[in-house]
């Protein structure tokens, strides 16, 4: 009779053991920001590109940060957040220390040579961003002999240097967009290029002394970033989460979170 009770106990004992240790592979399975079970993959952000992406009281916010939230949680994968440069992040998934990238990065030929993107998620465009009291910039032909302030490794970078022979001005680039934006405002450089969602909330919500003139300068589309080659399944459960927003109308309601209409 011992020995049968004995055994009884000890095998109570190994199943409370084994249930221990699922709750624990659960709760390890589980990411802090994707709040997901199932993969966790880092994420690559630039947190000085508001309204897309920007840190407040120590929290990451903005409509990328809430997007790609929304369809990690949709498609039932974690994330981890990884701020940087702008200009790191390409190098960052080609140096595997990043899975996916979403930081308003325009789908261009030459970002598509090294990285898969997703379905575009976002319609851009560069604009010529001026101080307010300026009135002599107001196009491209404007430009010779000025200084065109830009932020490293981005489309605005890219367009200008593209063009500053034909226009006959001199680009200064800088690595984050605050440093950009301010100067301009002190009339160190007189013009920067940027993309109009982020410069116009930028000018609405901070007060900076700057306009935007003139027409859009490109029509750019935004789109989340994989190594070229790789993650192929994770990009196709990006594409499904994104349209499954879209369909719901939780995309729109993000959007509505940041942008007036």
């Amino acid at each position: 009779m011992k020995k049968w009770s004995l055994l009884a106990l000890l095998i109570a004992t190994m199943l409370i053991v084994a249930a221990c240790g699922s709750d624990e592979s659960e709760e390890g399975a589980t990411s802090g920001d994707g709040s997901s079970e199932g993969e966790t993959y880092t994420v690559g952000i630039d947190t000085t590109y508001p309204p897309f992406e920007f840190e407040v009281d120590g929290e990451y916010t903005g409509i990328d940060i809430d997007l790609i939230k929304a369809i990690a949680e949709n498609q039932g994968f974690g994330i981890e957040f990884s701020p940087m440069d702008f200009g790191g992040i390409i190098p960052a998934l080609q140096a595997d220390q990043l899975d996916v990238a979403i930081a308003g990065m325009s789908i261009t030929e030459e970002r598509q040579a090294v990285v898969d993107f997703s379905d575009p998620y976002f319609d851009a465009g560069l604009s010529l961003v001026v101080a307010e009291e300026n009135t002599d910039i107001m196009a491209l032909e404007d430009l010779e002999g000025k200084t065109v302030a830009v932020k490293s490794g981005t489309t605005g970078a890219q367009f200008a240097r593209d063009n500053e022979a034909e226009y006959g001005y001199t680009v200064a680039q800088f690595e984050d967009s605050p440093s950009m934006f301010q100067e301009v405002s002190n009339g160190n450089a007189d013009v920067l290029l940027e993309d109009y969602p982020v410069i116009a909330y930028a000018i609405a919500e901070s007060g900076l002394a700057l306009k935007t003139v003139g027409e859009r300068l490109t029509g750019d589309q935004y789109g989340i970033a994989v190594l070229k080659g790789e993650n192929a399944e994770l990009l196709e459960q990006i594409n499904a989460g994104l349209q499954e927003l879209r369909d719901s109308g939780e995309y729109d309601e993000i959007l509505a979170k940041y942008i007036a209409e």
